[in-house]
């Protein structure tokens, strides 16, 4: 009889369906704003580890809202998820939210299947660089621009000098190198299912049945029912996020209150705040 009791509450109690680990890559790659660090390999690595040394799960989850950032911390978090799938002999299942454009999209090329909401933004296979002219403007003000350099071309590009052409021809040089790494990368992982396209690295962007379309993701759904469709009803998502940080830390309301006395108080931030607001309204967002 005791035994019957112990098998009943073992039944009862014991936990159903698969657990999948989800991580989620929410924001500008490479760029720190007030009280967010930024999306980068430094930012991730730690909630990476734990999803993917998650005993018993079968896959992990990597859910993606990104409008892109900086390409190296796009190669190096790829290059790690890639690289603890295969340690653990996992599967990496990438899902899309409102957008995964330019470094978001190369991060997603981590996934052994790409899964998009039919309006998500996806693509944007390309290099760019912003920046501003302000020679009128100084010389309107009657502003004499004082530069000292050792090295000719220390200050190329500099946005309160004339351009040249021999410094715009180096970066577009530059640009070039990095934008067939990119395409390099995308033929590697998804060249299989690609339709060619004279667009389809031209830097464009689609919606995500657009992007099913042309084999740059493998199909249309929502996190929580491809994971049911694949691993049953009774699979449970669990979120793996990185260590809290505190208000006094540097990355916190203390660490903007003191740079508030800094020399350059919340310069670099609002540029940074700026330079993300305009990769997120570039898609509509």
């Amino acid at each position: 009889m005791f035994d019957d009791l112990k098998s009943w509450i073992s039944e009862r109690f014991k936990k159903k369906g698969v657990t999948i680990p989800v991580v989620r890559v929410s924001g500008a790659i490479g760029m720190a704003v007030p009280l967010r660090p930024g999306v980068s390999l430094a930012s991730l690595a730690g909630p990476l580890k734990k999803a993917f040394t998650t005993k018993k799960a079968p896959a992990v989850a990597i859910l993606i809202n990104s409008p892109g950032g900086s390409p190296v911390q796009s190669t190096l978090i790829f290059k790690r998820i890639r690289a603890l799938a295969e340690e653990n002999e996992k599967d990496v299942l990438v899902f899309v939210e409102d957008v995964a454009a330019s470094g978001g999209y190369m991060i997603a090329l981590a996934g052994d299947e790409i899964i998009a909401d039919p309006s998500s933004i996806v693509g944007s296979i390309g290099v760019v660089s912003h920046g501003f002219g302000f020679v009128g403007l100084i010389d309107k003000l009657g502003i004499e621009r004082r530069v000292h350099t050792a090295g000719t071309r220390k200050a190329i590009l500099d946005a309160f000098s004339p351009e040249r052409e021999e410094d715009v021809a180096h970066l577009k040089a530059l640009q070039a190198e990095i934008h067939d790494s990119f395409i390099d990368m995308v033929k590697s992982r998804r060249g299989d299912i690609l339709r060619e396209d004279e667009d389809l690295f031209s830097g464009l962007f689609w919606t995500g049945t657009q992007a099913r379309d042309f084999g740059l993701i493998d199909r249309l759904g929502d996190l929580r029912g491809v994971l049911r469709e694949r691993f049953g009803e009774d699979v449970r998502i669990k979120l793996v996020s990185g260590e809290r940080r505190f208000f006094w830390s540097r990355g916190g309301v203390g660490g903007v209150i003191e740079r508030l006395g800094s020399e350059t108080p919340l310069t670099d931030d609002l540029v940074s705040t700026l330079e993300t607001r305009a990769l997120w309204q570039r898609y509509g967002l």
